[in-house]
């Protein structure tokens, strides 16, 4: 069984007036990969497959960012970004996440370092992961490595994705593709190759 993994998409990072665009560390190409995003959680909602979507978040007074991420984003915390509870840290509402849906908070690249995001997917049969997500040299390449360690094969959605960068994304996606950490296709392609497994209605007798 696959589930479908949309890693970080949130206000401060997708949003123009989300705490990393407003400290210049926006996204190339992030409008596109949120577009393409909404069109992957559409279709997994479609044919029933779970749709898992992460936060990178912080408690009030950043005791849980750690001096690594803290010398990465040194202005985050004055400048408010991130916190727990608060609209920059909310998933982007172009993807639709509601109250009832699954949503794991994070404090760290890896999406399964301190959370429940293992036993969540464990719990539900979950033995594939189709990822997405930003951003994609950082958060996204730590979760999917992450991933194989545990024994779940990985289906990236390249163009459902975005780096400060475009080379950054591109050498993420390469070193993820290329090292065989995931098969590596687009949005399309994900809609398509799944047609297969949309539920048929039964026939009325």
């Amino acid at each position: 069984m696959k589930a479908l993994i949309v890693i970080d998409m949130q206000n401060g990072f997708c949003h123009p007036e989300g705490s990393l665009p407003r400290l210049g560390m926006g996204l190339a190409g992030n409008d596109a990969a949120v577009a393409a995003a909404t069109e992957a959680v559409a279709h997994a909602r479609r044919i029933g497959m779970p749709v898992v979507f992460t936060r990178h978040v912080y408690r009030p007074g950043y005791p849980d960012q750690g001096p690594w991420l803290a010398g990465r984003t040194p202005d985050i915390e004055a400048s408010g970004g991130l916190r727990a509870g608060s609209w920059d840290g909310d998933v982007i509402d172009e993807l639709g996440c509601g109250p009832e849906d699954l949503v794991v908070d994070k404090a760290r690249l890896d999406a399964f370092q301190w959370t429940s995001l293992e036993p969540l997917l464990r719990g539900m049969g979950v033995t594939e992961l189709v990822a997405c997500g930003v951003v994609t040299n950082f958060c996204v390449e730590t979760t999917v490595r992450s991933a194989i360690m545990r024994d779940f094969p990985v289906t990236l959605l390249h163009d459902c994705c975005a780096a400060q960068t475009p080379r950054l994304h591109e050498i993420g996606i390469e070193v993820m593709r290329d090292c065989g950490f995931a098969e590596v296709i687009g949005v399309a392609d994900f809609v398509n190759s799944d047609a297969a497994a949309v539920r048929e209605e039964p026939a009325l007798l």
